[in-house]
Order: C-alpha cells, then sequence, then structure tokens
C-alpha cells in the first residue's frame, strides 16, 4: 500500500502562487507516475499534470500549461505542483495520485493511490 498526504492548499488572489506537495509513504518503490488532479464543485476529476517515474516526461492539462510545473524529489518521495498566475476558474480540491506503471495516463481509474484532497481557492 501507498499513502498520500497532500499539503500546501489555500486562499490566494488571482495572479498568486501557490506550491502543493504531496508525500508518498509505504511502498514507495512501486510508484511510477506521479499526478496531480483536481476537482471543481458539479465537475469530473481531471488530470491537472503527470510525471514519470524519473521525472523525464510530464504532461499538463491545456489549461494550466505555462502557469503549473510538476516536479518530484524520488529520494524525499516527494512530488511538488507549483502554481503561479492563478485564475479564478482553478478553484478546486485538488488531489495527489500515484499509479504503479506509465505511461502518464489522464483517467482516474488508471491511478491506484489518492490523497485525501487540498482546497485551493482563488479570489478574483
Amino acid at each position: 500500500q501507498v499513502q498520500l498526504v497532500e499539503s500546501g492548499g489555500g486562499l490566494v488572489q488571482a495572479g498568486g502562487s501557490l506550491r502543493l506537495s504531496c508525500a508518498a509513504s509505504g511502498r514507495t518503490f512501486s510508484i511510477a507516475v506521479m499526478g496531480w488532479f483536481r476537482q471543481a464543485p458539479g465537475k469530473e476529476r481531471e488530470l491537472v499534470a503527470g510525471i514519470s517515474r524519473l521525472g523525464l516526461s510530464t504532461r499538463y492539462a491545456d489549461s494550466v500549461k505555462g502557469r503549473f510545473t510538476i516536479s518530484r524529489d524520488n529520494a524525499k518521495n516527494m512530488v511538488y505542483l507549483q502554481m503561479s498566475n492563478l485564475k479564478p476558474e482553478d478553484t478546486a480540491v485538488y488531489y495527489c495520485a500515484a499509479a504503479g506503471s506509465g505511461p502518464i495516463a489522464t483517467t482516474t481509474d488508471e491511478y491506484d493511490y489518492w490523497g485525501q484532497g487540498t482546497q485551493v481557492t482563488v479570489s478574483s
């Protein structure tokens, strides 16, 4: 089993920045792909960004390209999401997810483990 715990969410004004962190524990050697998803009220959960095991490949939703950056530190079992130039439409609960194999999938059913989520609210 793998446990994922997110942190770093909060309230920020439009144009501001936040950095989300996700700490993994347990059978972390089994993790391949790490991803950040988000879910706004009344909407489906969507992939925001994903990163491969060694960080050589990344994938972003079109809506966040150029504004968000995903990174991981395997030595610390951490994955990060640096969010800049935030917009009100980025408001959502953000979830960290882990998959035991690649490639970087966009659908939730391809991920085996999930964190509890952290709220990001962007005010206009």
